[in-house]
């Protein structure tokens, strides 16, 4: 062969099980995206929960002492305090939730509870609860 023929040839093209293995692949790719957004599930990604752990300090007649012990900031703004399954009415201290501050959640709205029962703090744009934790009323 001739130095000039060796640079013509057909083999230097990309094959073509490659190339259709690559379009499907892009067409499935933009297929589960195009997806995504068409049925909405594209403006829940942005509704998540901030990260973030909390303990319960104690309790008095009408408030249970929480201290956040780390992770993300939190809006109180975006908190609901729920005490075995009852919503408390009023709300959180408005302002940013810091690591280390303790914070006084009011639960006088709802019934006493008694005995050991479930306490969460719910996030209100997510619905996502960012503690739950059993606590002893007694």
């Amino acid at each position: 062969m001739k130095p000039s023929n060796l640079f013509k040839s057909d083999d230097r093209a990309v094959s073509p099980v490659t190339g259709v293995i690559l379009m499907v692949a892009i067409t499935v790719i933009l297929a589960a995206v195009i997806g995504t957004f068409v049925l909405g599930l594209g403006d829940q990604v942005s509704d998540t929960a901030p990260q973030a752990s909390f303990t319960i300090d104690g309790n008095d007649s009408s408030v249970i002492n929480v201290t956040k012990t780390g992770g993300q900031t939190v809006d109180t703004a975006d908190l609901t305090l729920s005490v075995d399954g009852q919503v408390a009415s009023s709300s959180i201290d408005d302002g940013n939730w810091e690591t280390g501050e303790q914070k006084s959640l009011d639960y006088s709205s709802i019934t006493s509870p008694s005995g050991e029962v479930v306490v969460r703090i719910i996030h209100d744009p997510s619905g996502n609860v960012i503690l739950e934790q059993n606590y002893d009323f007694s």
